[in-house]
């Protein structure tokens, strides 16, 4: 599990670290039998039958602006062929400068610009308390992952029909082997599955994913309390950065916690045929 641990704590160092680590778990689709998983030094991509975008994804994008527009229109007839949304996700180190308006003279729109963020590890906000009532557990069976499923899939308000879904990715990607980088965390409120998070180790950092509360369960600081596990798991296994990506929504209670915005990661979804290609 233990990547080389990034000590190089500047700011173009933390920006790098940030799009890394979120491109790194993207493409742990390419172990996933129900994903087609293409990379190169120019482009990575991922596709599959599932009608969520972020199953079909696109990053790390280094492209000429020629290049740019011929790696759209592949990836816009992929999604035809499929019939099946793209995401296609970007960061300060994406090519050429002005993708995100390419993007969008083809259809896809901004979906949203999320805040990269990252801590300290040794210096992070670590006073805080658990809610009363929330106890959080590390997922280490395929019944504890199945109810993560269910929780994550019902907190950011998905469709039902995917849950089965994330549970065939994560079973493969995250139970079983010590050396697996990504490790989830389910929260009970009196004892009823009520919030998650995830932790993937991977560029030198750790990185928090999947934060997710259901909504009778919000505005309690249960959310902080399921980020601030996976964080002190990883400063206990010598990490020193905390990583992750925020709405605007999100970063002030990130901010709580002792989080810098860094850079800004775009994600760009294209879910019909509104552009001629």
């Amino acid at each position: 599990m233990r990547s080389t641990v990034l000590q190089d704590l500047s700011d173009a160092s933390l920006v790098d670290a940030i799009e890394a680590n979120l491109y790194e778990f993207l493409g742990m689709q390419r172990q996933w039998p129900r994903a087609e998983v293409h990379t190169n030094a120019e482009l990575a991509w991922a596709i599959t039958g599932v009608s969520l975008s972020i199953f079909n994804s696109l990053w790390n994008t280094r492209l000429t602006a020629e290049a740019a527009e011929a790696a759209i229109q592949a990836a816009i007839a992929r999604g035809q062929t499929r019939g099946v949304p793209l995401l296609w996700w970007t960061g300060p180190a994406s090519r050429p400068a002005d993708i995100g308006a390419r993007l969008e003279r083809y259809g896809f729109h901004r979906s949203e610009m999320e805040h990269g963020m990252a801590v300290d590890l040794r210096a992070f906000k670590d006073s805080q308390s658990d809610p009363a009532g929330l106890t959080i557990e590390p997922v280490q069976d395929l019944e504890t992952l199945n109810t993560w499923c269910h929780t994550f899939v019902a907190g950011f308000g998905f469709p039902v029909n995917v849950e089965s879904v994330f549970l065939d990715w994560f079973s493969g990607a995250s139970l079983g082997l010590a050396h697996l980088p990504l490790r989830h965390y389910l929260g009970r409120l009196n004892g009823e599955a009520a919030a998650t998070s995830s932790v993937f180790y991977a560029s030198g950092v750790a990185g928090i994913y999947n934060v997710a509360t259901l909504s009778d369960a919000r505005r309690r600081g249960i959310g902080a309390a399921m980020t601030l596990a996976p964080l002190r798991a990883a400063r206990a296994a010598g990490y020193r950065v905390g990583i992750l990506q925020a709405s605007d929504m999100g970063a002030p209670v990130y901010r709580k916690l002792g989080f810098q915005k860094y850079c800004d990661i775009g994600i760009y979804e294209w879910v019909g045929d509104p552009a001629s290609v």
